[in-house]
């Protein structure tokens, strides 16, 4: 057991805080005023849970990739420095040690400023640096935070050392030790509010994380750690937490509410689970939800065993909004009851950035800001994603490029050596660009926010269309002739940017007036129709060959070759080592849009 997991459980059994809220007496009631003996007053007490989730390495209203303040086109705000302000508004309005504040997961990845903590200065060096997350997290005052499925992606070594520094419990009832299946975390954190009653209330905390882990972190898990399901781990913790006193029990769970994966059969359990925690585990009052980057003020689901309705609310991303858990409670029978409870969202960009955070950090964004703007080459011309989701464009060439080079090369002389190499690739952001003139390491980052690795797998020709149809569905099914708006064209089904697939090495049309499944024509290889049998390397990341995505055969295609090197440094070190990146070298126009044979752009 880990110094910071027995710490925790320790001090989760006997942590306390005084509350300085006083009850609201009830009206005596008609029949004992009849009686002429005064009602007793009923006992009451009421406190607030905030919460946040994804913040994904935010601390400043900063975005990295574009070295200037966040914006959108909503003009949210990002980052703890606001949520910090919010949080600061609740304690005055309802009284400090009248809340608690939890977080539902992926907190140390995201941005460059998470990731220069986890790899350029790391935190496991030896006399190595505070997290900045964690430095934040603590001075903020957070009582417990769930473990997402991306604390794994730099490995447990330093999930570890992030765990030590914080002064608050990382959870995971689900996050097993794979040889004594026993939690390898906290399962969940208690503390007792004190009322003005004389009655503390005791709440509970039950952190719960996402089963993918075992597959999007397979390299960093396997053999180490196992995640069941969030359904059977909940069942499990909730009737422990109700037997040792708790009469509030809060689920901070890093999975959405919508009851669906992305991994498809691969794993037995559901990826967006929340929803069915509410509705098959009795005993819970309220869940704080997290991993589907979306904003639930409030959500009711009501429990099938009981009957009662469960509150869920998830705030949106990287700081932009702060859950508020409202509770009720009334003292009857002798304990405290749950009354009432609802939720609801803050926005951060009301907040002006917290000057404790900001003064507390200001170093290592420094750092990270010198360290993004490091010149690594120059490009002949601008490049940007804007078109990318619907147009084969220069700047995903050049992630697949880099990518079917640095495969072809760590297969020389071996025996694939000869297999052509086809790369896979995926628009991440519809903003990222590289300018004309010098190129930093933002720019080259920005076009890869996420720390994937790369592989190379062995595939047909066959598995190849299968790839393309399912990567096609993407598209909304646009008659031919009809008026084409690309800002309705794509995410058809809700399937995110991150994964629709294009395919570099070969030629295809995408025919968006056919149905889903029946689009990909003309596909060939070499000025040839592909052969169904012909074997071809793809040059893939680590998310999608893991499962990530529930693509057809590529999970289950042969491993050739894989490093643990992120795809965005394989980026950077490719136009270092070339000093100049010229579209004319690698960009080709090898997929387009057709209605019936006629091109949509």
């Amino acid at each position: 057991m880990p110094l910071n997991r027995r710490k925790f459980l320790g001090k989760s059994a006997a942590a306390t805080g005084v509350a300085l809220a006083g009850g609201v007496a009830a009206a005596p009631s008609a029949s004992a005023q009849g009686r002429g003996k005064p009602a007793k007053r009923k006992k009451r007490y009421s406190f607030t849970v905030m919460g946040t989730t994804d913040l994904h390495g935010n601390v400043f209203n900063w975005d990295y990739f574009t070295d200037k303040e966040f914006d959108d086109k909503d003009h949210n705000d990002v980052g703890l420095a606001k949520i910090s302000t919010l949080v600061n508004e609740i304690r005055e309005e309802r009284g400090r040690r009248n809340t608690l504040l939890i977080d539902a997961g992926d907190t140390i990845q995201g941005t460059q400023l998470s990731y220069y903590y986890a790899k350029i200065d790391p935190i496991t060096a030896k006399r190595g640096p505070v997290h900045p997350m964690a430095q934040a997290m603590n001075s903020i005052g957070y009582d417990a935070a769930a473990l997402g499925n991306h604390e794994f992606n730099y490995g447990i070594p330093v999930l570890r050392k992030f765990e030590e520094q914080c002064e608050f419990p990382l959870l995971g009832a689900n996050a097993l030790d794979a040889k004594t299946q026993r939690p390898a975390f906290p399962p969940y954190f208690m503390k007792r509010l004190r009322t003005p009653h004389g009655r503390d209330v005791k709440v509970a905390v039950l952190g719960l994380t996402n089963p993918g882990i075992a597959i999007w972190d397979k390299a960093n898990v396997q053999g180490k750690m196992t995640f069941p399901g969030l359904e059977e781990q909940a069942a499990k913790w909730v009737p422990k937490l109700r037997s040792m006193g708790a009469d509030v029990v809060i689920v901070s769970a890093h999975s959405g509410s919508s009851g669906t994966s992305s991994y498809g059969d691969q794993l037995p359990y559901v990826e967006n689970a929340a929803g069915l925690v509410a509705e098959q585990v009795p005993g819970i009052d309220a869940i704080l939800v997290g991993h589907a980057h979306t904003e639930i003020p409030e959500y009711f689901v009501e429990n099938k065993e009981t009957g009662k309705k469960v509150v869920l609310s998830e705030p949106l991303k990287w700081g932009q909004r702060l859950t508020l858990f409202d509770f009720d409670l009334v003292w009857s029978k002798g304990r405290w009851t749950v009354e009432k409870v609802g939720a609801q969202v803050r926005n951060s960009n009301t907040a002006k950035e917290d000057r404790k955070i900001t003064r507390l950090l200001a170093d290592e964004h420094e750092k990270v800001v010198a360290y993004v703007n490091q010149v690594i080459g120059t490009s002949t011309q601008a490049m940007s994603t804007a078109e990318g989701p619907y147009k084969d464009v220069a700047i995903i060439d050049l992630i697949s490029h880099v990518q079917a080079e640095t495969v072809k090369e760590a297969l020389k002389g071996g025996q694939y050596a000869a297999l052509p190499v086809l790369s896979q690739a995926s628009c991440f952001s519809r903003t990222a660009g590289i300018p004309a003139g010098e190129v930093t390491i933002k720019d080259a980052a920005g076009l890869y926010p996420f720390e994937n690795t790369l592989e190379a797998r062995l595939v047909t020709g066959a598995q190849l269309k299968e790839y393309l149809e399912f990567s096609a569905r993407y598209y909304v099914r646009t008659a031919a002739g009809a008026p084409v708006d690309p800002a309705k064209l794509t995410n058809a089904d809700n399937i995110p940017d991150y994964n629709y697939d294009a395919l570099h090495g070969v030629t295809y049309e995408i025919d968006i007036a056919k149905p889903a499944g029946s689009r990909i024509v003309k596909l060939s290889f070499d000025g040839k129709d592909i052969d169904p049998k012909a074997e071809f390397v793809l040059a893939v990341n680590n998310y999608r060959a893991s499962g990530g995505g529930n693509f057809p055969h590529v999970a289950a295609a042969k491993q050739l070759w894989a490093n643990s090197d992120e795809i965005r440094n394989t980026i950077i070190q490719w136009v270092q080592a070339k000093g100049t990146v010229d579209p004319g070298q690698f960009a080709s126009v090898d997929w387009k849009l057709t209605r019936d044979g006629t091109p949509v752009f």
